[in-house]
Parts: C-alpha cells; structure tokens; sequence
C-alpha cells in the first residue's frame, strides 16, 4: 500500500514506520523538517514538507495521522494551548480537506488520539463508548477526533486511537523517568492512588496494523467486520501510579522510596498537572473483543522485555 504518515518521525511514528516497511508498504511521511526523515523512518521513506504537496492525482491508499505537539513538556499557557490544538486539531482538518479533494480517496484514515479524552474518572473502568469529559486536555481530544471524523462524510473509514501511555526504552515516558529512578530517586505522584493506563509500543504498533487492516473478527460467528470508531489503545491490565512507581523501580533494581506532593507538583507545572496526578482507568474494550492477544498485558513482563529480564 501507499501510506501517508504525520507523526511518522516521533517515538511511535518511528516504530510503526519500521514495521510498515518490514510488510512492504511503501511510506511518505508529512514533517516540519523533511530532511531528517530517511534518518529516523528508514532510507526508502518518502518526505514532504507540507501537506500542500499532496496534490489531487497523488493517491494514497491509506493515512495515518499521529501529529501532534507534545503536551506535557511545557506550562499550559494560552499561547501553548493554541499550539497544541494547532498541532492536533487543525492540522487534521486540513489533512482531511486534502482527503476529500483526492482524485482516489484513501480506504481508511487512522488519526490520534488519547485516554486523556475522557478526562478525570477516579476508579470507574472507561470503555470506548464512555462520553468525553471537560478539561482542557479531554475537549482537545474530542476537537481531535472531531476533525477525523468529518472523513466518514466523503467514504472514508476512520479509526480513532485513544492512545495510553507509551512503554518504550527509546524515549517517551519511561526517557523522562529514567534518570531519577536510575539513581534511586523514583517517586509516587501525590497520593499514588490515580490510574495510569499504559501499553507496550510493540503491543500498540500491532494494533495499529490490525485496524490498518481491518481484520476483524465479531461475535461468535467470527465474521469479518471493518475496524471503525475509537480504540482504546491500551493494556488490559492498568495500574494506579503507587503500582507503576514500584513496579519500575523493581525492574531497575533500585528502591523508589520517596513522594512528590500534589500541592508542589501543581505549584511547578500548573493547569498541566492534572495529567499526572489525575488519571483514567481505561480498557481496550474494543480491541478485546475482536480477539486482539497483547504480548505484554502486565506491567512487570512489560517492563521485564524493556529493561533485559
């Protein structure tokens, strides 16, 4: 297949560019910096530069859109949030105008999402039917998924990946988190009581690759349904931030014996705090149900295969 990817560059875009040339597909990935893309998506990735370069006689049969600034990184101002629904929000509604003049429209339109979509739940279990909630962070994924949508009105199918926390050693979550628990500095957030709902990134480039394809298997009659709406791109065993601090510290080998008070957190990070010291018990309800089996459904074999046990 011709695969158009935004993202293509970044910790997931990367992994999931790899396994996409490993299948024979052929890969042209949209980024702001077009030069550095054989480098990190592979010697045989196309690059362009704005999305104005696909024009109506280029087809692609497939697109994949994981842009996306990174949220956490910097204080919540009105000049970032700006940035952050830019980078999401627009950028997919002009990736979907580009859609929907295409000479040959791609079969299917997999775009990004996150858990933080159904904002602060406390303990109740969030499956895929679940309502958005109001925060900043879950009204920015509802903008999102939105924009992806507006797709289906031109015969698009479109897949929406509520995307958990990523388990990588390459970066990501665990790149911030290593160097304190490293040195055995590794601490609970708070109260250590709100849910992190995390997946292995090569349990998530598979599912990726499982709606690429759409075979997906419902009920008991296992008949063959096209993958469509949101997923739950996470493990089915999520953990509160208590378990997941220990659990790392246990696969270093390093004690993790300390708390970061919630008053300081939100002191230093402000708005954007809720995002770790709120949290959503999210389930792959849908991915289950098709018969996806996740190589990594526990933590401590998640974190064994990524820190060499």
């Amino acid at each position: 297949m011709q695969i158009l990817i935004t993202g293509g560059t970044g910790l997931i875009g990367k992994q999931l560019c790899k396994a996409l040339l490993a299948e024979g597909h052929e890969l042209t990935v949209f980024s702001r910096n077009p030069a550095s893309v054989p480098a990190k998506c592979g010697a045989g990735v196309h690059a362009i530069g704005a999305l104005g370069e696909w024009h109506p006689g280029k087809t692609f049969d497939a697109v994949i859109n994981l842009a996306g600034e990174p949220i956490v990184d910097a204080r919540w101002t009105a000049r970032r949030k700006q940035v952050l629904w830019d980078s999401r929000v627009t950028l997919t509604k002009e990736l979907v105008r580009h859609i929907a003049t295409a000479g040959r429209k791609p079969a299917v339109l997999i775009s990004g999402s996150a858990v933080g979509y159904y904002g602060n739940r406390g303990d109740t279990a969030m499956y895929e039917a679940a309502d958005a909630g109001e925060d900043f962070a879950a009204q920015l994924c509802k903008a999102w998924e939105d924009a992806a949508h507006a797709a289906e009105q031109v015969g698009v199918r479109v897949c929406l990946l509520r995307t958990g926390l990523i388990l990588s050693n390459k970066g990501g979550l665990l790149g911030r988190m290593l160097p304190a628990f490293k040195l055995g500095l590794g601490a609970r957030l708070g109260n250590g009581k709100q849910w992190m709902s995390w997946v292995h990134i090569d349990d998530y480039v598979a599912m990726v690759l499982k709606l690429l394809h759409d075979s997906f298997a419902s009920g008991d009659q296992a008949s063959l349904a096209l993958a469509s709406g949101p997923y739950n791109m996470t493990a089915p065993q999520p953990a509160t931030n208590a378990e997941f601090t220990a659990a790392l510290a246990k696969a270093l080998h390093r004690p993790a014996l300390f708390a970061a008070p919630a008053p300081l957190l939100r002191l230093a990070m402000g708005e954007r705090a809720g995002l770790i010291l709120e949290g959503q018990k999210v389930l792959p309800g849908k991915m289950t149900a098709a018969g996806y089996r996740f190589q990594y459904p526990n933590l401590d074999d998640a974190l064994g295969n990524l820190f060499g046990r």
